[in-house]
């Protein structure tokens, strides 16, 4: 399927499919009316003689030296070549697609003054499958992500590496593969391409896709570990927030009463329970995981803005050819940390539970780790540490990546957003988060188990076969790795949210 991007208007869905899908994509033809008349002027600029950056000088601390019109085409090949300088592992083919198509976007503005050519050029790249092969590391979020976006330039001019059916060979093979030619780039093409927040949006928009199925993940988790330990309902009751009034915690108490409705094991613990109440990992899960949710929403918006936004330099407008700074990445820096502030207490949260139902002090009446026979067996127990590891390494990442900014290029660019490693550490987040609420599904599991004949929700108990599909109950002590792995792959593809039927979206 080829999607067609509307510049301006396409929304975080559309990003998603796409990503998710590996589908190709074209900018709507509307768009190059604006294109071309963006082209001429940039054209006529730099046939001029009024310097103007990027189109007849230098770059960086390099502007004030003129460039020939006669050299413009090695000016902007130059630009690319050189600036392809990053390093580090090789940025995965859905996220590398993903940027391609927020480069679409922004060029299909008709701000940048790029020919329709250029546009063509990536379209050609995602509807060939040829994937820029983009080291990760070498971007500090201005001006724009230089490096990544430039080994994207590479392979359109016919230059740097791409991979094209798990196949990894030279850009210019790559194109004569596909029947395609390297692009000859004329006036500001080279600089339109690298600068911009491509790289960087697109890696938080891919943890943003990923975290909002943790989150959903971490409803049903949670639910199950609250019927596990008998936990009480009450402080999910609605009137108790809505008069505090955040959206997200209204919404994760609705969900979370939804599916432990008709459960067996709630009820039988009404009346008579000594347990005045529980402990904050099981009473404020609406509080936590719904302040989560909300800024997971606002980085959302953030993010989906900047998908549609024009963040190269200097940009062509109805009042001439103007420098400004709209590769400067800050929104998406600021972004990248709310959702890792996000990932890290869903997972703190999270772990606390799990830590609670292998604790027979506090489990109430649980059996130690969760194993019919402790002693013989330690259970859960080292999956319980191995949670508390990971929540801990997510803390670390949760540092601000946005504060952290270093001059470069000769003091010119003497404040960087930071964006792009910033957005790269929410995978490894994500990862982590997944693995957490996966062991969390297993002891929740386990402990539900050992109500019997008590029974918990009819959704949570979907949940409970579903896992049993793929993860016997523990029995007798086994490898676990495997099972461990396999319980987070069902939280990282929605699958036990989907058993559950739950449709809430972050």
């Amino acid at each position: 399927m080829t999607l067609t991007l509307r510049p301006g208007t396409t929304d975080l869905a559309m990003l998603e499919t796409l990503w998710r899908g590996g589908d190709a994509a074209v900018l709507d033809p509307a768009a190059r009316d604006a294109i071309d008349h963006a082209s001429a002027l940039v054209k006529a600029a730099a046939e001029g003689d009024t310097p103007v950056y990027g189109v007849n000088t230098g770059f960086g601390k390099l502007a004030s030296i003129r460039i020939a019109p006669e050299d413009t085409a090695t000016l902007q090949r130059n630009l690319i070549l050189s600036h392809c300088c990053g390093v580090g592992e090789t940025l995965d083919t859905a996220t590398t697609r993903l940027m391609m198509a927020l480069k679409l976007l922004s060029l299909g503005r008709g701000a940048s003054g790029v020919r329709w050519e250029v546009c063509a050029q990536i379209e050609a790249l995602l509807a060939h499958k040829i994937t820029p092969v983009i080291p990760a590391q070498g971007s500090v979020g201005a001006s724009g992500d230089l490096a990544p976006l430039a080994h994207l330039g590479a392979v359109m001019i016919g230059a740097g590496e791409a991979t094209v059916g798990g196949a990894r060979m030279s850009g210019a093979e790559a194109l004569a593969e596909a029947g395609l030619t390297p692009l000859t780039l004329g006036p500001k093409e080279g600089l339109a391409l690298i600068n911009g927040t491509q790289f960087s949006t697109a890696c938080a928009l891919a943890a943003l896709f990923d975290a909002e199925r943790l989150l959903r993940g971490a409803l049903v988790t949670g639910s199950m570990s609250t019927d596990a330990i008998m936990g009480s309902t009450a402080p999910l009751r609605p009137e108790i927030h809505a008069l505090r009034g955040q959206p997200g915690q209204i919404a994760v108490a609705a969900a979370m009463r939804e599916l432990m409705e008709g459960s067996v094991i709630r009820e039988s613990h009404r009346d008579g329970d000594t347990r005045v109440q529980d402990p904050y990992c099981i009473r404020c899960q609406p509080q936590v995981v719904g302040a989560a949710m909300d800024l997971m929403r606002f980085a959302g918006r953030t993010l989906e803005i900047e998908a549609n936004a024009v963040t190269d330099n200097p940009l062509v407008t109805e009042n001439g050819i103007i420098s400004g700074g709209n590769f400067h990445a800050e929104p998406v820096a600021f972004a990248a940390d709310q959702i890792a502030l996000a990932l890290a207490e869903i997972g703190a949260i999270a772990q606390r539970r799990v830590a609670l139902m292998v604790d027979p002090a506090l489990s109430h009446d649980l059996p130690p780790f969760l194993t019919p026979e402790p002693g013989l067996n330690s259970g859960l127990m080292i999956a319980e540490v191995t949670t508390a590891a990971l929540m801990s390494e997510n803390k670390h990442l949760a540092n601000p990546c946005s504060t952290d900014s270093t001059p470069t290029s000769a003091n010119q660019e003497d404040h960087v957003s930071m964006a792009a490693h910033g957005a790269r550490r929410l995978g490894r987040m994500c990862d982590n988060l997944g693995v957490i609420l996966g062991v969390e599904a297993i002891c929740a599991a386990q402990g539900i188990e050992a109500r019997a004949p008590l029974v918990t929700s009819p959704k949570l108990a979907a949940v409970l076969a579903r896992l049993r599909d793929d993860i016997p109950a523990l029995e007798q002590d086994r490898y676990l790795a495997p099972d461990l792995e396999r319980a987070a792959q069902l939280i990282r593809e929605d699958i036990l949210a989907q058993a559950a039927g739950l449709e809430i979206s972050a």
